[in-house]
C-alpha cells in the first residue's frame, strides 16, 4: 500500500503540470510554422548556434526523439555547431518537463534547470563551431531526409495549408495528447515506478554519505546516467526520491542534465553522422555543464531553495486533491489509450511479397513513426507495419532492399543486416 500511495502521491503532483505541457506543446506544433524552425535552425556562426539552443529548450523532444530531427537539420544545410547545440539543449528540458519539474522539484529547479541546458547547449555548440573552422569545410550531405522535424514532422517539406483556426485546434490537441504522450508517456511511467520503489524500499540515510560528498556523488551518478536511458519528465520524480533518501540537490541536478540528454545510442549516431570529434565534445559538454551547475548550486546558491523536504513536508498525510486526482485520471486514460494505439499493426496480406528488416535505435512511439513513414515513402512499398518491442519492419511489396535500409538510416535508425 504503501508502494501504491507513494506512486499516485507523485502522479497526483504531477499530473496538472504535465498535461498544461502537452497542450502548450501542441500548441506549438500547430500554430508555429515549421519552416520558421528550419529557416532559423539552418547556417554556421554564432547566431544559428543561439537560435538553435533557444528553439530547442522548450521543445518536448526527449534524446531517442531529437536524434533524427538533429541528423535531419545537419543533412539539410545546418552547421555542427547548430546542430550540437541544438542537439545539447532540446532532450535536456521542455515546456512538459519544466511544468513537471516546479511541481515535484519547485521553482528553482524549474529555472535553473532550462538556464543549465542553455549555457551547457552553448558551451557545446561553439565548441564544435571553432573545432569545425579548424577543419577543412565538408558539405552536408544533399540526401532527402525522412526524419521527423523539430516537432515530428519534416522541417523542409512543404507543409499542407491550413486554413481554419478549429483545424489547427484539433491538430494541437491530437499532437498534444496523443503523439506527445505516446512519445514520452512510457518513460514517465518508468520514472514515476523506479520514484516510489526508491522512496519506499531504500533506507532514509542510504545515500547519506554520498550527500555530504556532491563531487563524488555526481560522478557516481554520471557513470549510471550516461549509458542509460530516460526522457526529461521520468527523470523528475526519480532525482525528487534520491534527494529525499539524501543525494544532494546539484546531484539530481546532474541526473536531470545527464540522463536525458546523453546514451551509447546518441553518441554512436553522431559519431556516424558529424564525426567522432563533434561526438566528443558534445558529451564533454554535457558532463562538464551538469557537474558545474551542480556544484554551483551545492556550493553557490541558497540551500533553502532546493530543500523539497520542505517542499512536500506534511504532503503524504493528507488525502488527494480533487483537481489533481480528476488530472492523473485523465493521464492515465491517455497513456492507456497511446499504448494500445502505439501497438496496434496493420494488416499485411499474407499472400503478398514482404519481406521483415530489424531496426535498430528506436525507444518510443515517435520513433515508430518516423521509420514508418519513411519506410512508406520508398518506392514499390504498398504496407509496412513497425512493431516497437522489437524492431522488426514488415514491408509489404517489391521495393529495393537497399532503398529501404537508405530510408531507414535517413530517419536517423538503423538496419540490423
Amino acid at each position: 500500500m504503501d508502494l501504491i500511495y507513494s506512486l499516485l502521491f507523485m502522479l497526483n503532483e504531477m499530473s496538472p503540470y504535465v498535461l498544461l505541457g502537452f497542450l502548450i506543446a501542441g500548441v506549438m506544433h500547430a500554430f508555429i510554422p515549421q519552416r520558421v524552425f528550419a529557416r532559423h535552425l539552418s547556417g554556421s556562426g554564432w547566431k544559428s548556434v543561439v537560435k538553435s539552443t533557444l528553439i530547442g529548450i522548450p521543445l518536448p523532444l526527449c534524446s531517442c526523439g531529437v536524434l533524427p530531427t538533429g541528423i535531419a537539420m545537419r543533412r539539410n544545410g545546418a552547421s555542427k555547431a547548430a546542430s550540437t547545440s541544438f542537439l545539447v539543449s532540446t532532450p535536456q528540458t521542455g515546456v512538459d518537463s519544466i511544468a513537471a519539474t516546479w511541481s515535484l522539484l519547485g521553482p528553482a529547479f524549474a529555472v535553473v534547470r532550462p538556464v543549465a541546458a542553455l549555457f551547457t547547449a552553448l558551451f557545446g555548440g561553439l565548441a564544435v563551431g571553432r573545432a569545425e573552422k579548424s577543419e577543412k569545410a565538408e558539405p552536408a550531405a544533399a540526401d532527402d531526409c525522412h526524419g521527423h522535424c523539430a516537432t515530428g514532422d519534416h522541417s523542409h517539406e512543404e507543409e499542407a495549408p491550413r486554413t481554419g483556426f478549429f483545424t489547427k485546434c484539433r491538430d494541437a490537441l491530437k499532437y498534444g495528447f496523443i503523439d506527445l504522450v505516446g512519445s514520452i508517456g512510457g518513460w514517465l511511467v518508468i520514472g514515476l515506478v523506479i520514484a516510489a520503489l526508491i522512496t519506499v524500499y531504500v533506507p532514509d540515510d542510504f545515500f547519506s554519505i554520498l550527500g555530504n560528498r556532491p563531487f563524488f556523488s555526481m560522478i557516481a551518478v554520471l557513470v549510471i546516467a550516461i549509458p542509460m536511458y530516460v526522457c526529461a519528465t521520468g527523470s523528475i520524480p526519480i532525482a525528487l526520491s534520491l534527494m529525499l533518501k539524501g543525494l544532494s540537490p546539484g546531484t539530481a541536478l546532474v541526473l536531470l542534465m545527464a540522463g536525458p540528454a546523453a546514451n551509447f545510442a546518441s553518441f554512436t549516431l553522431i559519431s556516424r553522422e558529424m564525426g567522432k570529434k563533434t561526438a566528443a565534445i558534445y558529451l564533454a559538454s554535457i558532463i562538464i555543464g551538469s557537474m558545474a551547475f551542480g556544484l554551483a548550486i551545492d556550493y553557490l546558491l541558497p540551500s533553502e531553495w532546493f530543500n523539497v523536504h520542505t517542499l512536500h513536508a506534511g504532503a503524504h498525510g493528507h488525502g488527494f486533491e480533487i483537481f489533481p486526482t480528476v488530472c492523473s485520471a485523465i493521464l492515465v486514460v491517455l497513456l492507456v489509450v497511446t499504448f494500445i494505439k502505439g501497438h496496434k499493426h496493420q494488416h499485411i496480406d499474407a499472400a503478398a511479397p514482404t519481406k521483415v528488416y530489424v531496426v535498430t535505435g528506436m525507444a518510443c512511439s515517435h520513433c515508430r513513426a518516423a521509420v514508418q513513414e519513411s519506410i512508406a515513402a520508398v518506392e514499390g512499398v504498398k504496407q509496412v507495419d513497425v512493431d516497437l518491442s522489437s524492431g522488426r519492419a514488415t514491408v509489404e511489396g517489391t521495393p529495393d532492399d537497399a532503398a529501404v535500409i537508405a530510408a531507414v538510416r535517413n530517419a536517423g535508425f538503423d538496419v540490423k543486416e
